[in-house]
């Protein structure tokens, strides 16, 4: 009885394995270490396994997550830098091509210019609007002539309006300190500080005749100019496209040969649409300018008429009321200068 006993007690004590073998069980004491662990500190992905075969399998199937993540990140990388060296080499195809075409436009229009300039190529000339073109070039320039004439003109008339208003200061100074010449320098002072007082005036509308004229001459011609210079370059190419269309309708008439002239086709209807809508932007703003010019100069020169004749004759209560009547605004004495908090 006791020895059964004994040797039950004995059987209960040894541990055995799944195989029947007797052992310590290592795999259950490092399962309890690593859920003590993820108890502790938490799991690790980093180092976390996929294992094939079961718990407790062989090391020859893991595969560790981190090279799978560094497989990924190499993937998305590779294909990121494949998708920004095609999309640069669609970049540096597309300015090839617009140099490329630039280069054959340029070539064309150079040929062109030098068959005009010899006689040798012919040029599409529209007669009236050439002529048109030359007459604001000549208004251009003897516009510019006024302009330069008036600005010199103010020039000359503020120094002298500014010596006029450090005459009178002396005069009226001297008139202080001379008691036997006081009414002399003091009537003399005043004379030159109304004639500093109307001349101050009369730059007022001088200065708003030059800066019409400046107006008119380098914004507006200006600006009808660069639509002329944009229509002679139109024509050009126009003429070049149309010259070789010609040359090539005068060859052979191959396969190739007739690609090209197709081609050559589309560039000459391309260009002469492009010819006739800067033409006729042209036609309209010469008109428009034309009218503009009448209008503008017809009330500077009115200006300009009515304020030197009321200065030279005395008249400040015309001079003032011609400013009035063209709506010009005198700057205040010092306007120009900065304030003291500027100065600072």
């Amino acid at each position: 009885m006791t020895d059964s006993i004994m040797s039950k007690a004995a059987t209960m004590e040894i541990p055995i394995n799944s195989n029947g073998d007797t052992g310590t069980l290592p795999e259950d004491d490092s399962l309890e270490q690593d859920l003590q662990q993820v108890m502790v500190s938490g799991p690790n992905l980093n180092e976390t396994s996929i294992v094939s075969g079961g718990y407790g399998g062989t090391a020859e199937g893991i595969i560790p997550t981190s090279s799978i993540k560094g497989s990924n990140m190499h993937h998305s990388s590779s294909s990121s830098s494949m998708t920004a060296e095609q999309t640069t080499r669609g970049v540096a195809v597309e300015k090839l091509e617009t140099v490329k075409k630039w280069g054959l436009n340029t070539y064309k229009c150079t040929k062109q210019m030098i068959s005009e300039r010899f006689g040798r190529g012919s040029r599409t000339v529209d007669l009236e609007l050439e002529a048109q073109i030359e007459v604001l070039r000549d208004t251009k320039r003897k516009y510019e002539n006024v302009l330069r004439l008036a600005r010199a003109l103010t020039n000359h008339f503020y120094n002298m309006v500014q010596t006029q208003h450090a005459l009178g200061d002396t005069f009226a100074e001297l008139s202080q300190k001379s008691p036997e010449l006081r009414d002399e320098f003091g009537y003399n002072s005043e004379t030159q500080k109304l004639l500093c007082k109307n001349g101050e005036t009369l730059l007022g509308a001088i200065n708003f005749f030059v800066s019409s004229i400046n107006t008119l001459v380098n914004k507006t011609m200006e600006d009808t100019l660069m639509t002329i210079k944009m229509y002679e370059n139109a024509r050009l190419e126009f003429d070049a496209y149309r010259a070789d269309l010609e040359e090539l309708s005068m060859g052979p008439r191959d396969a190739v040969a007739m690609a090209r002239i197709d081609t050559a086709q589309q560039q000459y209807h391309v260009h002469k649409e492009k010819y006739e809508r800067l033409r006729s932007d042209v036609t309209i703003k010469l008109k428009f300018l034309e009218e503009n010019k009448v209008k503008v100069m017809h009330k500077q020169l009115l200006l300009f008429h009515n304020a030197i004749s009321a200065y030279f004759a005395g008249n400040q209560q015309q001079l003032e009321e011609t400013l009035k009547q063209f709506n010009i605004k005198l700057r205040p004495p010092g306007a120009d200068k900065p304030s003291w908090l500027e100065e600072q």
